[in-house]
């Protein structure tokens, strides 16, 4: 007796058992241990009838391109893309289709006046009167036999008149109609008798309408790919008219948006696995054709049916990179969760790319101009839009990227110089202090309100713990304006924020222009979650910053060009990365969403730190306007109490050139006169160097005092306690 338990069940086929061979085990003692139970043997039985039936797997019933929204939005695009290719190649060819069929239709008269007139000319007649002719001259004294040939000859006379005669009153009728009939008609009667005409007219050789096909820049066939992979050493070659083997497309190739997409499985037996087709992306991108750009490549795991042989391949037509920037939706939001993931760019194939920040650490890396910055800054716009993140910055280029970040920033350090070194360590301290103490607060909440030891929306709100974002842009200056042993320090205290600081509520967001070992410590890089980078020279700079080996796996911003400003290579995970075109929010729109995210933190009390002392903001909360000069000079000098001239004039310049680069110091000085700056005394004498300069205490008392205080009373209230 035979049974079959189920089937298919998740791809395997049916499990019969013979239940005459399956011994039946009695039930266990209870002194028996479960272990020494016999396991049941599966036996399968080929004779059963359903057996290959059961075993075929649930194959799609519906093509590749009807098997998701998508897709079908996608075809339905495509058709109408191609619709409207044929319009215009046609209709710019009508002059010529009109002159066609002109000559199409007189070809078309002249077979039809050569197969009528034989009847015009009544030519079965004509046959009887020849006839009968022939026989007379044979037979002239045969009188019935004349008789017959005057009477064949009137009824020929007699047929040729009418039929001629039907036919010019048949044309002459239909011409007097045409002229009298409306324009319409007119041309739908014109139409009438030229079409069949200039139909009759046609040849094989003849086509009234050119043979157009859309001219694709890129060309993909089963045979070209498996071409490409053998000329890539992919795939073996053949012998004599076998050409070796093949791969399995599970999809494809089909036209998707503006490219072809593929889905292939390597021939088992070969020894060639999905990693080995994505290191060699540039040779299959060269034998197909097009630019390695062009070639999207990816592994499909398992958890979307794939294995380890099988790759997603995605051929644009073109550089799918080099389309205008797209506006970033956070220059119009209003407000924005950092529990969500940020927006972020997308994708070649135009899918938009979110990258989540909580819990994570992030780097970006590359040349300068390449938009770096820009896309560096998407991640702290998003902070900016959530009351409930405190910002600590550092930028050590001290230009004009970040200084709206001092309406909003708890700790904002600008430039290289000695004293913004000294408070970017103060800065790190206070950070690593902040790290210590949360941590021993989230040991002290209860499992119920704190159940995986981090940070919740309800700890955030009651406690007054917001998220810390650490933003730190141009890393490279501060290491190279420090000696060894305090750059040392100063990249075990990122690291240590970067590796424990995710649990407390530290989102860590680093940036470093030059991609090397010592600008990029590799202590710091291998503990960084999410990693991004713009142009590089080489493959060797491109694993620097997304990791070692990325290159091989198609991570590879090398390949990036100087026309890719903007593009950025992605890596969230060990094997997910992407080549993403980054949302533009210009500087003007980040320094809005910087006031923005000030009157949100005003509303729940969360100005803390230098933001509390931004005289700017308060003077523009008054409606009293501060000279920009006086109000740069002050933010120049936020890490000191004096500075020479010479010195102030140089951070102006670097803050912003296009204002201050042309400035003397006889100009800075009248302009700061002009201000209502009055020195207590010229020179400033700083480590031995007594020269002309000013002191921030003259600079303040220029500002109206009231500005002073209002700045200094918005301070955030500490944080709570949980005993409290």
């Amino acid at each position: 007796m035979t049974e079959t338990l189920a089937g298919p069940v998740n791809g395997h086929p049916s499990i019969k058992i013979d239940l005459l061979k399956v011994p039946v085990q009695p039930a266990p003692e209870p002194d028996h241990p479960a272990d020494t139970r016999k396991v049941t043997e599966a036996v399968d039985r080929p004779d059963n009838p359903l057996a290959d039936w059961l075993a075929v797997p649930d194959m799609p019933v519906l093509p590749v391109w009807a098997r998701s929204t998508k897709s079908i939005v996608g075809t339905v695009k495509a058709f109408a893309r191609l619709t409207w290719w044929h319009a215009r190649f046609h209709s710019i060819r009508v002059p010529k289709y009109l002159v066609k069929t002109v000559l199409l239709a007189a070809r078309g008269f002249y077979r039809a006046t050569l197969g009528l007139w034989p009847t015009l000319s009544a030519q079965d007649h004509t046959a009887a009167v020849k006839a009968l002719r022939a026989q007379c001259k044979a037979r002239p004294e045969d009188v019935e036999l004349a008789v017959r040939l005057q009477a064949a000859h009137a009824a020929r006379t007699e047929s040729r008149r009418w039929r001629f005669g039907a036919a010019a009153v048949g044309v002459a009728a239909a011409a007097t109609g045409l002229m009298l009939a409306d324009p319409v008609v007119q041309a739908g009667m014109s139409a009438a008798v030229v079409a069949p005409l200039a139909y009759l007219g046609r040849g094989k050789e003849t086509h009234l309408l050119d043979q157009g096909a859309p001219p694709l820049k890129v060309d993909m066939s089963a045979q070209q790919l498996n071409d490409a992979l053998r000329a890539a050493g992919l795939l073996k070659a053949g012998k004599g008219d076998d050409d070796g083997p093949k791969v399995v497309c599970t999809m494809g190739p089909v036209r998707d948006g503006r490219g072809w997409a593929v889905i292939f499985d390597m021939p088992r037996g070969g020894g060639k696995t999905a990693s080995d087709v994505l290191a060699k992306r540039e040779v299959i991108a060269q034998e197909l054709g097009v630019d390695e750009i062009q070639v999207i490549m990816s592994r499909v795991r398992a958890s979307k049916g794939g294995n380890a042989g099988r790759v997603s391949m995605w051929v644009a037509d073109d550089d799918p990179y080099l389309s205008d920037p797209i506006p970033s939706p956070l220059a119009t939001m209003d407000r924005f969760s950092i529990w969500d993931a940020v927006p972020f760019g997308q994708d070649a194939r135009g899918n938009r790319i979110t990258v989540p920040v909580i819990w994570q650490s992030m780097f970006f890396g590359g040349l300068p101009r390449r938009g770096k910055t820009f896309t560096q800054r998407l991640m702290t716009a998003a902070g900016l839009l959530d009351p409930w993140v405190r910002h600590y910055v550092a930028d050590f280029k001290g230009g004009q990227d970040w200084m709206g970040m001092r309406h909003v920033a708890h700790r904002l350090v600008l430039g290289a110089e000695d004293d913004a070194i000294e408070a970017f360590k103060a800065f790190l301290a206070e950070l690593l202090a902040e790290m210590e103490r949360r941590f021993a607060l989230l040991r002290g909440l209860p499992t119920s309100i704190c159940p995986e030891g981090k940070l919740t929306p309800a700890i955030v709100e009651k406690y007054r713990l917001p998220f810390i974002f650490v933003t730190i842009d141009e890393l490279q200056e501060a290491f190279l304006a420090v000696d060894d042993k305090v750059r040392e320090q100063i990249v075990d205290d990122l690291a240590r924020i970067a590796r424990r600081g995710p649990a407390a509520g530290f989102i860590s967001n680093y940036a470093s222009q030059r991609p090397d070992a010592k600008s990029v410590p590799t202590k710091l890089r291998e503990i960084i979650t999410i990693r991004c980078c713009t142009q590089v020279t080489d493959k060797t700079s491109s694993d620097m910053v997304l990791g070692s080996g990325k290159a091989a796996m198609g991570a590879d911003a090398s390949l990036l060009s100087e026309d890719h400003k903007g593009v950025t290579v992605l890596v969230t995970g060990p094997a997910s990365h992407a080549t993403v075109k980054n949302d533009l929010l210009t500087t003007a729109e980040f320094n809005s969403l910087c006031l923005k995210g000030r009157k949100l933190r005003e509303a729940v009390k969360q100005i803390s730190g230098d933001a509390a002392g931004d005289v700017t903001a308060a003077a523009g909360a008054a409606g009293v306007v501060i000279p920009p000069v006086l109000s740069d000079a002050l933010d120049v000098m936020r890490h000191s109490d004096r500075i020479h001239s010479v010195d102030l004039l140089a951070r102006l310049v670097n803050l912003d050139e296009d204002r201050y680069g042309d400035w003397d110091f006889d100009k800075l000085g009248a302009e700061l006169d002009a201000a209502g700056v009055k020195r207590t005394t010229k020179q400033i004498n700083i480590k031995g160097k007594n020269l002309a300069g000013y002191r921030r205490a003259d600079l303040e008392a220029a500002v109206p005092e009231e500005l002073l205080l209002a700045a200094r009373t918005v301070e955030a209230p500490p944080s709570t306690s949980p005993t409290e």
